[in-house]
């Protein structure tokens, strides 16, 4: 066999089944009860006691045994060059398409690392803040773009990594509202030297062109020590995605500050027609052509099926 032929059936993955990654928890203690976890999940998200058991808590010890591989590391790299540095924060990635269940799993994450001993502090962000304000994207006739590459204040996401990996104290974040569909004026998270950090967005594993020059072009995903997408086929998203427009058109499109008030009083047949408008016409469109492209960078693939339940998880091989 040449060595085309071998590139060719190299598989950078090593896949579980959902039971042989189960068997992987071992001794991990479940530190949440039923109704944190039930506190945790997105409105159309499947969470339960199992779910945590069988598939975060075997994340949750992989993960402490990179958090603490890489300090050491970071320790000892210090003690060779001699130098003092500020504390250098763990950073975990979380991509994944629109309704896939990004939020759930970030903050699953953040319950159960936070509950590690000696109790270390765990912080969550998401993308979204760093989207452009509206007014700029529909100067720029990209509000039906929100969501892909160029919608995003990139130059102030990656300083804000930057500073947060750089040790900095009190490093702000802006903040969006996903009822007034915008960013909140004056309004920011701040995130002051945690040792371990969550960033959550669809499209953190993106990656830049090429410098011709050969000079260094930061990508999001430079900042991230380790990353996780949540994947599921396309037919299934959709009908989250549609599931999810109903669901909330039910309660928070009623809200006259909702910027997708103007829903509200759709009949079934008309909400789904919407939802699947938009569906194709952007966050199709961004998965195709954005964030799918982008799966095989992540650390981990957690795939779901059509019951919101993982059924294979894919760690990248060392």
């Amino acid at each position: 066999m040449d060595a085309r032929s071998e590139l060719h059936h190299y598989n950078p993955y090593r896949t579980f089944s959902r039971s042989e990654w189960a068997n992987l928890r071992q001794d991990t203690p479940m530190t949440l009860d039923a109704a944190e976890i039930a506190a945790l999940k997105s409105m159309h998200d499947r969470l339960d006691l199992t779910e945590v058991e069988e598939i975060y808590l075997p994340m949750s010890r992989l993960l402490s045994i990179h958090v603490a591989s890489m300090q050491q590391l970071y320790y000892a790299q210090r003690r060779f060059l001699g130098v003092v540095e500020r504390k250098m924060p763990y950073i975990i990635g979380v991509a994944g398409s629109v309704a896939v269940g990004k939020s759930t799993t970030a903050r699953v994450l953040q319950a159960l690392l936070a509950r590690w001993s000696p109790r270390p502090k765990v912080d969550l962000v998401t993308t979204d803040g760093f989207l452009y304000p509206n007014a700029i994207l529909e100067r720029a006739g990209i509000l039906q773009k929100k969501g892909f590459p160029e919608s995003y204040d990139l130059p102030a996401l990656l300083g804000f990594l930057s500073d947060i990996k750089s040790g900095r104290r009190k490093v702000k974040a802006p903040i969006y509202s996903h009822l007034t569909y915008d960013i909140v004026p004056n309004k920011f998270t701040v995130v002051d030297r945690p040792d371990i950090l969550i960033v959550e967005g669809v499209n953190v594993l993106q990656t830049g062109r090429l410098p011709r020059d050969g000079q260094a072009v930061p990508v999001v995903s430079d900042f991230f020590d380790f990353s996780v997408y949540i994947d599921a086929d396309e037919p299934v998203l959709r009908d989250w995605y549609i599931r999810r427009f109903l669901a909330l058109r039910d309660t928070a499109f009623h809200d006259p500050r909702s910027y997708f008030h103007r829903y509200a009083p759709l009949s079934d047949e008309e909400a789904t027609a919407t939802a699947i408008a938009i569906w194709e016409r952007t966050n199709l469109a961004n998965l195709e052509d954005n964030i799918l492209p982008t799966r095989p960078r992540a650390t981990l693939i957690l795939k779901k099926g059509a019951d919101h339940v993982v059924d294979s998880v894919a760690l990248r091989r060392l």
